[in-house]
């Protein structure tokens, strides 16, 4: 793995603006890509940020990741917009530490 390498994984018109900043641009077109793709870079890369519906395709291996220190992989919404899966995963961390949902309300559910 690279030191502080960061990659950007999701639909073409998402993630090649993050090439113009730097980073390390892997456009995919499905989910059996997705996968492939993010198996690939969690070898290389300390972060990887996905697009949500790049994160929804692949939920199991990302899960499979997550008890691990690298890679960290980060749900961004893509150029469609947020479908919320950042969010969903932050709350689950939240209620996970302290056994409790603090950032929501019931009425936000």
């Amino acid at each position: 793995m690279r030191d502080n390498a960061i990659a950007v994984c999701g639909d073409k018109d998402s993630v090649l603006a993050f090439k113009a900043i730097g980073l390390d641009v892997f456009p995919v077109e499905d989910e059996i890509q997705a996968r492939d793709t993010i198996h690939a870079l969690a070898r290389k890369y300390a972060v990887i940020f996905v697009t949500e519906k790049v994160a929804a395709q692949a939920d199991a291996l990302i899960n499979r990741y997550k008890s691990r220190p690298y890679p960290v992989i980060v749900p961004i919404p893509s150029a469609e917009g947020n479908r919320g899966v950042g969010l969903a995963g932050i709350k689950a961390n939240v209620e996970k530490a302290i056994g409790a949902d603090i950032l929501f309300d019931k009425e936000n559910k």
